[in-house]
């Protein structure tokens, strides 16, 4: 079987927007199992990479989340306001760069010590977006500001700073429905970090 790259022609890409982001329509030939050529179109939305964070302080037994308005959400019958780690797109940085940058901004703490845990593709069918997931540990002297996010960014966040087990049952009651957010607990709980 060939691999995928032989598999694909391209055969026209549309811009249909780039204002916020990349949309683009694209026809392409699939070389199917059976050996058929089939025609296809998608429409593809590039918004960049991004990185997400699972700030967390083992003897305390607590995690730094934040709570920001979300239009996308509000449009599909939320509140709009979502509990989510701390995350951003990384703009053309490292990262493990960008999401020291966003946990700053975004949480006011300062975390040197970020391991990688995994990478995800996060909306696969439609998005390009792949995200790189985070932990680091913080503890009161890594506080630097109150955070909150940028306001040059629109950005307008609450810091909660909650027990584990809280956020573990905030998701299972659906308060928690961010999948970023949902899979660094689900990390934590099945990785055993505050056992």
């Amino acid at each position: 079987m060939p691999n995928t790259a032989e598999r694909i022609n391209i055969v026209e890409t549309q811009v249909l927007s780039h204002d916020w982001y990349l949309l683009k329509k694209i026809t392409f030939d699939y070389l199917r199992n059976d050996g058929a050529w089939q025609r296809q179109t998608r429409e593809v939305y590039d918004r960049g990479n991004g990185a997400a964070i699972l700030l967390f302080n083992r003897d305390k037994r607590t995690v730094v989340l934040t709570r920001q308005f979300r239009l996308p959400v509000f449009v599909n019958g939320h509140d709009g306001l979502l509990i989510e780690v701390a995350a951003g797109l990384l703009e053309g940085a490292a990262p493990e760069q960008r999401i020291r940058a966003e946990a700053e901004e975004e949480t006011g703490y300062r975390v040197h010590d970020v391991k990688k845990v995994f990478e995800a593709y996060m909306s696969p069918g439609s998005v390009t977006e792949k995200l790189h997931f985070f932990i680091a540990e913080y503890d009161v002297q890594a506080k630097v500001s109150d955070g909150g996010g940028l306001e040059e960014e629109t950005e307008e966040l609450e810091v909660l700073e909650w027990p584990f087990e809280e956020a573990l049952a905030a998701f299972a009651r659906g308060e928690i429905c961010d999948a970023k957010t949902i899979m660094l607990l689900q990390y934590a709980a099945m990785n055993k970090l505050f056992a």
